[in-house]
């Protein structure tokens, strides 16, 4: 049984009710989190691909310097979302707490909060259940929502979902966000199971 079957009642209550909808929503998610409801690993063990990664976090660092975060997932989260995205310092355990959780990997504090408030369930205090299916499902649709990303699913306008869900918002330059041949190839595949032409 597919998410959206299974999830009928919440995709209609949020709007992802046609199935080009559907479909741009289940490419996405099927490539944020492979449809596994996880928690960003942050465990890296090679120090080029952190900083090829993370470039803000580490620009202007020495592999070497990068080299003290590998194999330490927690460690690294601490590091590279540390001040920002609404969490606290390096210290503060915020960006392990707060890093990537759920079919679209929500990330930051502040994500956390506004999923909070805008369905009730506090992620704050258990950012865990965004391991579970449901809280998945709902904190992806209400993140939809709140971006109202069906007006891009609706124009087919893969870049434009796609900039939102990865970037954030909307940029001038097409196929930037992350993993965008990727996203591409998702999207065919759920078109074509969901019979869009």
């Amino acid at each position: 049984m597919q998410i959206f079957d299974k999830y009928k009642t919440m995709f209609s209550l949020y709007g992802v009710d046609t199935p080009l909808r559907k479909s741009h929503f289940m490419a996405q998610i099927d490539h944020e989190s492979n449809l596994k409801p996880q928690r960003e690993s942050l465990y890296y063990t090679d120090a080029q691909r952190a900083k090829n990664i993370f470039k803000t976090p580490f620009k202007g660092k020495s592999l070497e310097f990068v080299s003290k975060y590998l194999r330490d997932s927690e460690k690294m989260a601490n590091y590279v979302y540390a001040n920002r995205m609404g969490n606290g310092d390096e210290f503060s355990g915020d960006g392990y707490k707060y890093r990537g959780g759920g079919f679209l990997q929500h990330t930051g504090k502040d994500e956390y909060e506004r999923l909070t408030a805008e369905t009730g369930i506090d992620y704050v205090n258990n950012p865990e259940l965004l391991e579970s299916e449901p809280d998945s499902v709902i904190c992806a649709l209400s993140y939809w929502k709140r971006n109202n990303l069906n007006k891009y699913a609706d124009i087919d306008d893969l870049d434009g979902v796609s900039d939102l869900v990865n970037i954030g918002r909307k940029t001038v330059k097409v196929g930037d966000a992350n993993g965008y041949k990727d996203r591409q190839q998702k999207l065919i595949k759920w078109k074509k199971l969901l019979n869009v032409s």
